[in-house]
């Protein structure tokens, strides 16, 4: 998580297509001390959750252009940690189950308690304070907050989104070889025929070094060290 001051205002994404409830539930939780941005459909929802920090994130699961549950698993397959709450009408067993596997941190179901939001979402918050987004690479470390490497030598690199995003799939398993279609498909949900894995290794490394990321030969790509 970045760093913030205590008297810093709670950074609050709410992804919801009904235009009433959103408009009520940006003016309630601003005067509980959020600031908050609104998205009417999943892709720009996705949008504002890649380029913008948040502390929390509050999304409906029947958006249109992008459904919830997607817009959720593409933040989380870009190494975006955000505590989610999914606020959804879809309320049986199997829905909260689907939602908490994609990777919501908590759900509530409409009709909801405004009293009962703002304590599901002051417990996500607090949580968020706790929790530092750290991988080892080697001797060095991936940190969620600012997209940055820490190399051994004290000094930080900055990561563009997609960059960090490749990096941190393979430091989640660092044992593992990934082959290019699984990377194209679990970071960037490109085609099969795209070479946008080998680019952006390319990339990474120019910025850390050729043993950042090892080559298996015949099969694809798995974490190096720094």
């Amino acid at each position: 998580m970045t760093q913030r001051q205590a008297q810093d205002p709670w950074r609050l994404l709410l992804v919801e297509d009904d235009v009433e409830l959103a408009e009520m539930l940006s003016d309630v939780l601003s005067d509980e001390g959020y600031s908050v941005d609104a998205a009417a459909d999943g892709q720009r929802g996705l949008h504002l959750g890649l380029t913008r920090q948040y502390d929390v994130l509050v999304v409906d699961r029947g958006l249109p252009v992008l459904d919830g549950l997607d817009l959720l698993t593409r933040l989380r397959s870009r190494a975006v940690r955000t505590p989610v709450l999914i606020l959804t009408a879809m309320g049986t067993v199997h829905d909260r189950v689907d939602g908490l596997d994609a990777g919501a941190d908590d759900y509530l179901v409409k009709p909801f308690d405004l009293d009962e939001l703002g304590a599901r979402l002051r417990a996500l918050c607090r949580r968020a304070l706790d929790v530092t987004d750290v991988l080892r690479i080697g001797s060095g470390h991936l940190h969620v907050g600012p997209r940055e490497v820490a190399l051994p030598s004290g000094e930080r690199v900055a990561l563009a989104a997609r960059e960090f995003a490749l990096l941190w799939a393979l430091a989640s398993r660092p044992t593992t070889v990934h082959s290019r279609a699984e990377l194209r498909r679990m970071v960037f949900h490109e085609a099969p025929a795209s070479s946008i894995v080998d680019t952006y290794v390319y990339y990474l490394r120019r910025k850390l070094g050729r043993q950042v990321v090892r080559t298996v030969h015949g099969l694809g790509y798995r974490l190096g060290t720094l």
